[in-house]
């Protein structure tokens, strides 16, 4: 593997697993305000970042690579509100989309195309997880600060199915 595109994709590892480490901290958060469906939804986020995460790393160990773990950071734990939490994961969602494409970008510019093709599944990955992310805020705001809508918001939230990785 390329050793410019290997760090950067130890560094895309590390940035999932704190991506993983920031939504349980959303989780507990909402755990304590007791809006246990979007606490159960962030655990899921919280699953789904872990797996895209060893989706990298196993990427890495196939290509013969050493995958480098770093330290990560401690999150965010304390939020002005519900609302708060899903606009920090959609700007963290975003923050991760950049990311992948400056990431792609340096494996075309590397020629690592094996590293390119991994990465259109993080590409089309992104798009979903900002969609959703907009769809959840945007209701947020909707509703305002209205307790009804907030808690059948929170009940739709834990309906959240259970999701496994999408594969290409």
């Amino acid at each position: 593997m390329n050793a410019t595109v290997l760090t950067a994709i130890n560094d895309q590892i590390n940035s999932e697993f704190e991506a993983s480490y920031t939504y349980l901290a959303m989780a507990a958060y909402c755990e304590t305000k007791r809006f246990r469906g979007a606490a159960a939804w962030l655990r899921q986020q919280t699953d789904e970042e872990r797996q895209h995460a060893m989706k990298l790393f196993d990427f890495v160990l196939a290509r013969g690579g050493h995958v480098e773990l770093k330290a990560i950071d401690q999150p965010k734990v304390q939020f002005e509100s519900l609302v708060a939490v899903f606009e920090q994961a959609l700007a963290h969602e975003v923050k991760v989309s950049g990311q992948i494409n400056s990431l792609y970008e340096l494996c075309f510019a590397q020629k690592a195309f094996a590293e390119m093709t991994e990465l259109q599944w993080f590409l089309t990955e992104q798009v979903e997880e900002e969609k959703v992310a907009t769809e959840i805020v945007a209701r947020f705001h909707l509703v305002k600060g209205d307790s009804a809508a907030l808690l059948d918001m929170d009940r739709e939230l834990g309906a959240r199915a259970t999701t496994q990785p999408r594969r290409p």
